[in-house]
């Protein structure tokens, strides 16, 4: 049996495959459908410090290769994920990172202050692709000198727990925004979040998402996905986690080849409830089957000669 053990930060993995927020809700909504544990991690929804209602329905459309949402980050606040989520989740033994946001920088610092201190989470994934009110809607992550503050500030109160930053991919070069994160103190960077897009029915002549736009996830993005993640790999040297249409093996092979140190599988969560537990057993009988003692082994091992 081969090591499949990674680490993020301070972090051990017992393997590197991680569902992605969004796509797994609270990790209890699958307890009964697969072994959580089994997995290396899994990623809460994003959390705020006041509870969010969303956006208006429609929000989720499907497109030929993916799906595009706009959820508007639902979900129950902090304070009950304190007091009925996670004493639950503790019950199944699984790793937690628990991905929060703000509307401010302030809401970022106290949200990761809350949750830092919560017996049960291990890690911590910050979502910086949320409009940022102070500065007149523009995205969090859309300025790397404000992200490196903002990385910098939420840091400090994070404890000894691993501090994720999930960058955006619309932005024209993502490699600013890694090294802003690295820079701040990050300990990790998930790359990538959705791509905007939208679909249209053409039958009323409507959009299918009523806030028109929405984000583009699945096989779709893929190989925007992997060229973002090795341009990442190439200009940080803190860990990186590949995010974007992983539904197969090779797939999550292609990301750690690129680099990644681990994977997060996203939309397929929704057609395979149990791809993640699947895809750690195979990732072991490949390891096996190849001779690779340590999945480290693999990581970065792509060849452009």
């Amino acid at each position: 049996m081969a090591d499949l053990r990674v680490r993020i930060g301070a972090l051990e993995l017992k393997n590197p495959v991680i569902s992605a927020s969004g796509t797994f809700g609270y990790g209890l909504e699958f307890a009964d459908m697969m072994d959580i544990k089994k997995m290396g991690a899994f990623c809460t929804k994003g959390l705020s410090l006041k509870p969010r209602a969303g956006n208006q329905m429609p929000r989720i459309c499907e497109t030929p290769c993916g799906m595009i949402n706009s959820i508007g980050l639902e979900n129950v606040g902090i304070d009950a994920f304190e007091a009925e989520k996670l004493p639950k989740i503790r019950q199944t033994g699984a790793t937690v990172i628990a991905n929060f946001f703000g509307d401010t920088e302030a809401d970022y610092v106290e949200a990761a202050r809350r949750l830092a201190a919560m017996e049960g989470v291990h890690a911590l994934e910050m979502n910086v692709s949320c409009p940022n009110v102070d500065k007149g809607g523009i995205e969090f992550g859309g300025d790397p000198a404000f992200l490196e503050k903002l990385t910098g500030a939420v840091k400090k109160v994070c404890d000894k727990k691993p501090l994720i930053v999930k960058l955006s991919p619309n932005v024209a070069d993502i490699r600013p925004f890694a090294l802003a994160v690295e820079n701040g103190g990050g300990d990790a960077i998930s790359a990538i979040n959705t791509l905007k897009g939208m679909g249209i029915d053409v039958k009323t002549r409507r959009p299918k998402i009523k806030r028109v736009f929405g984000g583009l996830s699945g096989p779709a993005i893929k190989p925007v996905a992997l060229k973002m993640v090795y341009e990442c790999v190439k200009t940080v040297k803190i860990p990186v986690i590949g995010i974007g249409g992983i539904a197969s093996l090779d797939d999550a092979l292609e990301f750690l080849i690129a680099g990644a140190s681990a994977v997060q599988v996203g939309t397929m969560n929704f057609v395979e409830p149990a791809i993640c537990q699947r895809l750690a057993e195979e990732l072991n009988a490949y390891c096996d089957r190849e001779n690779i003692a340590r999945v480290t082994d693999l990581i970065g091992t792509l060849q452009t000669d």
